[in-house]
């Protein structure tokens, strides 16, 4: 993400989340390096050591170390601040890899993100060569990111629907109805997150928190307008803010249309939206205005489950002990959602004990765990 929730770890539940961050094993199964191997990236709270700044096309393997004291990130960036793929929610002293299909020769940027904040210590990369998309190539894989367009479709359209008349209803200062349909527009972009990531400034400018802000960063989007209604009281600018919010739906809607994923596009974005709950849903800091973190809990489950359910048939036929894993632990954070329901939506994060927090934590966790192997599964 352009910009990230910076994590509290002093929150009870940030321990237990970043277990599932373990240590990968050092197999790669493609060629990250002309010799072979997986690239290595040592993370630090002041360096981003790369030990290849050039790679053949095709599935890039990363292994990411943070030598650091401070949870990091680590991204792959075509030019505009087009994100190929990241990883999220490195603890100190954890390991994490990533898997990125690059099918394009050209130059590219790597990034680590101390603090996940900023624009992160940057180094050149250079892809040589060129190869066909997976989803080209392998007619199962094209089947599977089809499915995914179909949901990304979908959830885009309603968002779109939903932000103009969330927008409306700010514009004429009619605040309790627009309160009431602030969580459940969000739930479309939720779910379709990884995929707004894309798209240089688009996600920031959506949906960036105060928390988050650039120095001279103007404060928009949807957080800017929960700040509105939900604390200060809507503002001068505020009709002003919603009618950019619905600018920028528009254009990530129109941008998604051609927008081509691979099966490793899904398999990263499903991680990535557990890391998501991680950082932001399990900590309540993502809605700090409305507290309305449960409702975007869900709509990220939803959006993970959505990923796999498109990829199903691929890791069914290569690990079908997984898709039984993934089966058992996405019922069991189901089942956890289900009990904080509140008529049509959910309970607010306020009104969770610190023991329903932990329990969230650990589900989160067990996830996590098994959702970290699919893009490993879908790069055989």
């Amino acid at each position: 993400m352009t910009v990230r929730k910076t994590p509290s770890l002093a929150v009870l539940a940030g321990a237990a989340v970043l277990v599932t961050l373990a240590a990968c094993d050092s197999k790669s199964d493609t060629a990250g390096t002309a010799a072979g191997g997986p690239i290595k990236v040592a993370a630090s709270d002041t360096a981003c050591e790369v030990s290849a700044t050039t790679a053949n096309a095709g599935n890039l393997t990363f292994e990411i170390t943070n030598k650091g004291s401070k949870v990091t990130e680590f991204y792959l960036y075509a030019e505009g601040d087009r994100i190929m793929g990241e990883v999220e929610n490195i603890a100190p002293g954890l390991n994490r890899r990533l898997i990125v299909e690059v099918a394009d020769a050209g130059k590219y940027q790597t990034a680590c993100k101390p603090g996940m904040a900023g624009t992160g210590i940057r180094g050149d990369f250079t892809v040589t060569g060129g190869v066909a998309k997976q989803n080209d190539s392998n007619a199962q894989k094209a089947q599977a990111t089809k499915s995914y367009a179909d949901y990304i479709a979908n959830n885009t359209s309603a968002l779109q629907d939903e932000t103009v008349k969330f927008a409306d209803l700010v514009k004429a200062g009619k605040v309790d109805e627009a309160k009431a349909a602030y969580a459940r527009t969000r739930t479309y972009y939720e779910r379709i997150e990884p995929v707004a990531e894309k798209f240089g400034d688009l996600d920031p400018a959506i949906d960036v928190r105060e928390a988050d802000l650039e120095p001279n960063q103007q404060f928009t989007g949807f957080h800017r307008l929960e700040k509105d209604l939900f604390k200060t009281g809507l503002q001068p600018d505020s009709a002003q803010i919603a009618d950019k919010l619905v600018t920028d739906v528009k254009d990530l809607v129109t941008k998604t249309k051609t927008l081509e994923l691979s099966a490793l596009d899904l398999a990263n974005g499903a991680k990535g939206l557990l890391d998501e709950v991680a950082t932001g849903k399990i900590t309540g800091e993502e809605e700090a205005f409305s507290h309305t973190d449960l409702w975007d809990f869900q709509a990220n489950v939803d959006g993970s489950k959505g990923a796999i359910t498109s990829l199903r048939p691929i890791l069914q036929a290569k690990d079908a002990a997984l898709v039984s894993t993934l089966d058992k632990e996405f019922a069991n954070v189901q089942g956890l959602l289900d009990k904080q329901r509140a008529g049509d939506g959910f309970k607010l994060y306020t009104d969770l004990s610190q023991d329903q927090v932990k329990e969230f934590a650990s589900a989160v966790d067990a996830l996590s765990e098994p959702l970290s192997k699919v893009a490993e599964v879908v790069s055989k």
